[in-house]
């Protein structure tokens, strides 16, 4: 019998305009008989172990058929001769012949007996032939656990994964689909001298860290154990091929970064205006926004070297007229009272200061304080005494007429505490970098209308006799006016400027971005695409290798964008890994980690799905968060549960039990002895590592990262480096802070190329891209073919509508000052998003993707 089916692909495309050298050769390699060919295989009928399979069929009218000029899909039309014995086809085989790659979507057929309509979801590239010493097959939208996968299908799927598993060996090209894993061992260029080395990360008690994609590159001359390094303007780094942006983000992101090459080619020092490498007052700040800034002739001059199109060139005008303006940040839009009041005091009110803390692009950090004076956590044998300086007499005046004690007792104190991880490097990055700063704990009290205040800041130095004798600290009260309001306005810099560091390089680069990595080389190299979990956990990783490469090509590396904009400068990384030292997979989980930071307590009583309480009733960042935490896991056990009807199941599932075992011992392989990891024999495990995974994947990195432009792209409220410590008595910096204190502050924080480079990264980072795909959605409607999955998954999509609902509620309750604030910004960083109009990409400030894509 003839069974009719359609093929729907994409051409080879370079952006958005048609390849015509290819289209007109694969049209050749079509007149001399070498065309895209498919073989069904039977899931029914065996031929020695394997799935019987059927004859060649062609795609048809590939010569005749119109391709788009933009990088649009190609139907094509195919007919299968097919045996009606051998039974239901489960998979087939599709061989390239023509010149060049193209990127195939889906496979229907149409009336196959006994089914009807078969859909085959690909969503893959696939090259020519030559490039493959193996047959490329993709299988139907049937999930399978290996103990029920159809007899025949069974050594396809098992020769499958044995393929995307490679051999460990050689350097990878472009068309390959081996993920491996490496060290962070390509940060460095020590070919270029000792300054430009960096150390392994990953591998050693020392240095641990997760594991990275493997390239294969060739190992330095100079040290062996680093990986070579590809010249700066170049963006291909390997990354398994389906793993790379598609055609819109590659848009879009080429789009997002002209502007960011430029600042890595604009040297230190360029004039931006009248004096050299400084702002003259903070309408130079503002100016940046209002009017834009010129693009100096050296930049220009250089750009032309590396991206010699004509396109570009025009892009960049050579006749010094304004070319770049950066949109208003969202925390500075509000009203015009509030933007005079920025211009100044430099900095938020003491509220709005704090409130950040709760609802900001770094809410992942506050603690409560349990213990007074906090004490430090750092090996008094190296450090010394690090316990906080801080005394009753700085704090109770302010405690709405309680005592240290009571508000403890009370739960009424909390603590902002960066000093431990900052004091570590703190030696090494004030004498070798150009950063001047402190370690730093913030002392906050919840008063009765249920905001934080500030009570102290507390700024710590080595002792400048040695480490060990411990540290040397200042406290800092609120004050508004004269030399004291000065002061306290420098020490909230501070403050912003540790802060955001541990946030770009530990809350937003560690936990999201390189924790994720292992799980998706594990999950591509031990469960196959018809597991179950796979098909759970997929659409989480779309994108998140390719971003990750390309931030050890351009920002991570040495002499890279986060070198030059965040305080620990070329300690940057290296810092990162001493806090993976503490990294616990299970605290990933938002119930656990607001439990370990005091932010909550298990509540049995609570109406609430979550089972908890907060300390802080009103915390956007959690009450928000819950919800949706709660939302994944509910559809997280909806989903497995389908599949692991028993914990045997689970047990004795091969590929699942593989797929944990290599996460711990190899993708986290640093922490494979630690007794906290899931043991993955229960539903239960499951369920919270699913869950987990989905929530760092999805929501985590939502409100870490999209925060970043709205709240920190005017740097007076988010400073991301301090240039000199806090002036002494007596001396001129010291006078300046009474008589001229707007240029006291602008001296002290982020200088103008600084802050242009750094406001250019996190614009880009900030920014989704206009193909996004949101949780709650698929980019494929016939993701699975089991109803039940995705009448589930439908559930799922529902609820996170009806919390859309109930944050905008939030927000509009005046009762929750935390929600809104002085800067009038309501937070929307967890608003998942999911209506129609939601993939309009850019700043938009709120929306939940699927996966960490920026």
């Amino acid at each position: 019998m003839k069974i009719k089916g359609k093929v729907v692909l994409m051409k080879k495309n370079v952006l958005d305009f048609n390849d015509l050298k290819s289209s007109v050769l694969d049209r050749v390699y079509e007149l001399i008989g070498r065309g895209v060919s498919l073989q069904l295989i039977s899931a029914a009928n065996e031929n020695e172990m394997r799935g019987k399979i059927g004859e060649r069929a062609y795609l048809e009218a590939w010569i005749t058929t119109i391709t788009p000029l933009h990088a649009g899909d190609s139907a094509y039309r195919i007919t299968f001769e097919w045996d009606e014995a051998d039974g239901v086809p489960g998979a087939f085989i599709i061989k390239n012949s023509h010149h060049s790659q193209f990127y195939l979507k889906s496979l229907t057929l149409e009336c196959v007996p006994g089914i009807g309509r078969l859909h085959f979801v690909c969503n893959s590239w696939v090259y020519p032939a030559s490039c493959y010493n193996h047959d490329r097959i993709f299988f139907t939208n049937q999930s399978y656990l290996p103990c029920n996968t159809p007899e025949p299908l069974l050594k396809y799927r098992e020769e499958e994964l044995v393929i995307l598993r490679g051999d460990g060996t050689g350097k990878r090209e472009e068309w390959d689909r081996i993920y491996d894993y490496a060290l962070y061992n390509d940060l460095g260029d020590p070919d270029k001298g000792p300054e430009q080395a960096r150390p392994v990360l990953g591998g050693s008690a020392e240095y641990p860290y997760p594991r990275r994609g493997r390239t294969g590159r060739p190992p330095t001359k100079t040290d062996p154990d680093s990986e070579s390094r590809l010249p700066l303007y170049r963006v291909d780094v390997y990354v398994p091929r389906d793993e790379r942006f598609g055609h819109l983000r590659v848009a879009d992101f080429l789009g997002y970064a002209v502007k960011a090459l430029i600042q890595l080619l604009v040297p230190e020092g360029t004039n931006i205006d009248s004096t050299p490498n400084e702002f003259d007052n903070i309408q130079d700040v503002t100016d940046l926004y209002e009017k834009g800034f010129k693009l100096p002739a050296g930049p220009r001059s250089a750009l032309r070297d590396y991206m010699p199109s004509e396109t570009i060139r025009e892009l960049l005008r050579t006749d010094g007229e304004k070319l770049f303006r950066f949109p208003i940040p969202q925390v500075i839009k509000g009203t015009n009272e509030v933007l005079v009041a920025i211009l100044f005091t430099f900095t938020w009110t003491d509220e709005e200061f704090a409130r950040e803390m709760l609802a900001g692009l770094n809410p992942v950090c506050i603690c409560l304080l349990e213990e007074f004076p906090p004490t430090s956590k750092l090996d008094p044998d190296i450090y010394g005494d690090q316990s906080s300086q801080i005394t009753r007499e700085h704090v109770e005046e302010k405690l709405e007429g309680l005592t240290v004690e009571e508000a403890l007792q009370n739960k009424k104190l909390f603590i902002l505490d960066n000093h431990d991880i900052a004091m570590s490097y703190l030696t090494r990055i004030n004498s070798n970098t150009s950063t001047k700063t402190y370690a730093t704990r913030t002392f906050l009290f919840l008063g009765e209308d249920g905001t934080l205040k500030p009570l102290a800041i507390e700024l710590s130095l080595p002792n400048p006799d040695g480490e060990h004798l411990g540290a040397i600290s200042k406290i800092f009260k609120p004050a508004e006016d004269g030399v004291e309001g000065s002061l306290w306005q420098l020490a909230k810099a501070y403050v912003g400027v540790v802060d955001t560091g541990i946030h770009q390089l530990i809350s937003h680069w560690l936990h999201t971005h390189a924790t994720m990595e292992p799980f998706i080389i594990a999950t591509n190299r031990q469960l196959s695409v018809v597991h179950p979990i796979h098909k759970l956990l997929h659409p989480h990783f779309k994108d998140t290798m390719n971003i990750n490469a390309l931030a050890r090509q351009t920002l991570l590396n040495v002499g890279g964008a986060l070198e030059r904009t965040v305080f620990p400068g070329k300690y940057s990384v290296e810092m990162s890994s001493a806090s993976y030292k503490n990294w616990v997979f299970t605290e990933q989980a938002l119930p656990a980690d607001l439990i370990k930071r005091g932010m909550a307590v298990p509540d049995e009583t609570s109406d609430k799905t979550h089972g908890l309480r907060l300390t802080i009733e009103d915390y956007p960042y959690a009450v928000d968060g819950l919800e949706v935490w709660s939302a994944i896991e509910t559809w997280v056990h909806k989903y497995c549960s389908l599949y692991y009807p028993s914990d045997e199941l689970i047990q004795t599932d091969t590929e699942l039990q593989s797929w944990w075992a290599e996460i711990v011992t190899v993708g986290h392989g640093d922490k494979k002895d630690e007794p906290w990891w899931p043991k993955m024999q229960t539903l239960k495990d499951l369920t919270l590592s699913c869950t987990t995974i989905i929530w760092v994947a999805s929501a985590l990195h939502a409100a870490i990262n999209f925060g970043q432009y709205p709240y920190g792209g005017y740097l007076p409220n988010r400073p991301s480096i301090s240039r000199r410590l806090i002036p002494e008595p007596g001396t001129p910096e010291h006078d300046e802070l009474g008589l001229n204190p707007e240029k006291a502050f602008l001296k002290t924080i982020t200088n103008q190329f600084q802050t242009v480079l750094g406001i250019t990264l996190i614009e880009i980072l900030s920014k989704h891209a206009s193909d996004e795909v949101y949780l709650g959605q698929r980019d494929t409607a016939e993701w699975t073919s089991e109803d039940e999955a995705l009448k589930a998954f439908m559930e799922f999509g529902q609820e996170l509508v009806k919390i859309e609902n109930r944050i905008i509620e939030r927000n509009e309750d005046k009762k929750l000052k935390n929600r809104y604030g002085p800067a009038k910004m309501p937070y929307t960083l967890l608003y998942p998003n999911t209506s129609d109009h939601s993939r309009i990409g850019g700043l938009t400030g709120r929306g939940i993707p699927n996966s960490v894509t920026i």
